[in-house]
């Protein structure tokens, strides 16, 4: 494949996943500085790797899977460090809704792998069997694994949202950069 078609062929790629991958990110994480970081990464390898990758029955399913475990890696890193120190609130950031924050409080709570099949099944409207596959595990341990995360979710937000106050440090806007959605 030449240089020319290579590279336009991924742009094409990239151009209708992006945002999705951020999100995917987003609802991870819950920061979104760090959400398109780990979606720059995932796309970096993806384009190391584009001869094998474009030839996947899912090239979007390898790079959600690669930015799932840049995530977790990410999280692992910093769940020590998170006590330490906050990042401050970007200015020049999309407005979301309290609801919003509820939520992505509500899955930072969750186990790992609780919150990464609540986003995949929910946020990235995957179907319980592609979850499954992306995650190499049995159908029924994504199914139970659903069914733990939302009664845990459905807990953690009823606490997040009745905590939220006038002096809550998110002014209606997530970390990031102007024009992304979340």
């Amino acid at each position: 494949m030449r240089a020319d078609t290579r590279a336009a062929d991924f742009d094409e790629f990239y151009g209708a996943a992006a945002r999705r991958i951020v999100r995917h990110a987003y609802a991870l994480t819950g920061n979104i500085a760090d959400a398109q970081d780990i979606a720059q990464e995932a796309f970096a390898r993806a384009w190391q790797h584009w001869g094998s990758v474009r030839s996947c029955d899912s090239p979007e399913a390898w790079v959600r899977r690669v930015a799932t475990n840049l995530a977790t890696s990410r999280f692992r890193r910093e769940r020590t460090a998170r006590a330490a120190a906050r990042q401050l609130i970007a200015d020049d950031v999309p407005t979301i809704s309290a609801d919003t924050v509820a939520l992505v409080a509500g899955l930072r709570t969750l186990p790992e792998r609780q919150r990464v099949v609540l986003v995949l099944h929910y946020l990235a409207d995957l179907p319980v069997s592609q979850v499954a596959a992306e995650l190499s595990v049995p159908v029924g341990s994504v199914k139970a694994w659903l069914s733990r995360g939302r009664e845990a979710l459905a807990a953690a937000v009823r606490e997040t949202a009745t905590g939220l106050t006038d002096d809550c440090p998110v002014s209606g806007q997530p970390r990031g950069a102007e024009g992304t959605d979340v």
